[in-house]
């Protein structure tokens, strides 16, 4: 193992047993917590899983409201988030999901202190927690970890991505099996497993469109536009969560004519970062990108009758 990894795994270890054995506490909300998590940095389509949740909570009548860090937002503390606002303000990723499902987004670095601001605000109702597997400060009802092929042979950061070791997943009450992760490969006996897939239907693509993405897996977007018969002309690849600014504009706009493109695509995060400059890229198809979840109705069930069932336990 590289020395700098055993190291930080030593570090996360002794954090997760202080959790574990009590001598580190985390703090309770009045209202049940879900958090949808994974292992790893960068994206394994949490995201698009809060959104699925939602619609299925919504669906079924359940009010609940999202906590998030807000991650690569300039701005500190509890807030929460305006739909119209900036992803400067409220991070990009809480600003779809504020966007997309309507309900309130609340993002601060303790999320407990969010929690608080959600229940004094709108009522003591069902939390869910934005990427909260690492962030056991606040304590939680149901833990949703999603997994994907390549965690299952990854190494600890700093030599690979895993944020966790995969025996963390024992912490986990339902692994999410996503870009088609096998259960074989995660030490997952005795969990729920739910499978997901993603998909997108893009309409009015221009042909053969720049392709241009700032998220954490730009090769499984590229991907899927390929398997969805749509050929880059042109591809551009950002870091995850990139603010896009005027010259980035104009250096795409050179692209476009260079490859001689049809105009462009990219995805629904990436909209929520340009802003403003979405109107100089037109045309330009955003693609929303969708879960499709494996028996959903009875794995939300399942979830909500076992938070019930704690809840009386407790």
């Amino acid at each position: 193992m590289n020395p700098l990894s055993a190291i930080y795994g030593g570090v996360v270890g002794a954090r997760n047993a202080l959790y574990d054995r009590g001598l580190l506490r985390a703090r309770r909300l009045r209202a049940a917590v879900v958090s949808i998590g994974n292992l790893s940095a960068g994206g394994s389509g949490k995201t698009p899983f809060v959104l699925l949740l939602g619609e299925l909570l919504k669906v079924r009548g359940l009010k609940f409201d999202v906590l998030s860090r807000g991650y690569g937002r300039k701005s500190r503390g509890v807030l929460l988030v305006d739909p119209a606002g900036l992803p400067q303000e409220f991070g990009d990723e809480p600003l779809l999901i504020a966007r997309k499902l309507q309900v309130p987004v609340i993002v601060g670095e303790d999320r407990h202190q969010a929690g608080c601001f959600a229940e004094s605000r709108f009522g003591p109702q069902l939390h869910v927690l934005d990427d909260g597997f690492q962030h056991r400060a606040l304590a939680r009802d149901f833990d949703i970890v999603l997994v994907t092929p390549q965690e299952a042979s990854d190494r600890l950061l700093p030599a690979g991505r895993l944020r966790e070791p995969l025996s963390s997943l024992s912490r986990a009450d339902a692994v999410v099996l996503a870009s088609g992760a096998s259960a074989e490969s995660f030490p997952i006996e005795g969990k729920l497993i739910w499978r997901v897939r993603r998909g997108m239907a893009p309409q009015n693509v221009p042909p053969r469109p720049v392709v241009f993405c700032g998220i954490a897996r730009p090769q499984q977007f590229t991907l899927q536009l390929r398997t969805a018969n749509i050929e880059p002309a042109a591809e551009a690849f950002y870091h995850d969560h990139h603010a896009y600014s005027e010259r980035d504009v104009r250096e795409l706009l050179a692209l476009r004519q260079k490859s001689e493109a049809g105009g462009f695509v990219t995805t629904e995060k990436d909209a929520v970062n340009l802003g403003s400059y979405l109107t100089a890229l037109e045309p330009l198809c955003v693609v929303p990108v969708r879960m499709e979840f494996a028996e959903a109705a009875n794995a939300v069930d399942t979830m909500l009758g076992m938070i019930e069932e704690r809840k009386h336990r407790a």
